[in-house]
């Protein structure tokens, strides 16, 4: 799954998203709305990691929840 189809598919990835980041609120769901550099801003903020973790941590997700 690339990011378009993540961003398409948002609403019904937003459950699988929370089990795996249980940090992010539903309000942080809203704000991200399927766009990858305010999701990984909420990861580095919600999880106080590098913008670099947190690219790697997010894009192994994308490929795993293929």
């Amino acid at each position: 799954m690339n990011w378009a189809q993540m961003e398409g598919k948002w609403k019904q990835l937003s459950g699988l998203i929370r089990e795996n980041w249980g940090k992010l609120t539903d309000d942080d769901l809203q704000q991200i709305a399927g766009k990858k550099d305010k999701f990984i801003g909420k990861l580095q903020e919600r999880y106080e990691m590098a913008k670099e973790g947190a690219e790697k941590q997010l894009d192994r997700w994308v490929q795993i929840a293929s």
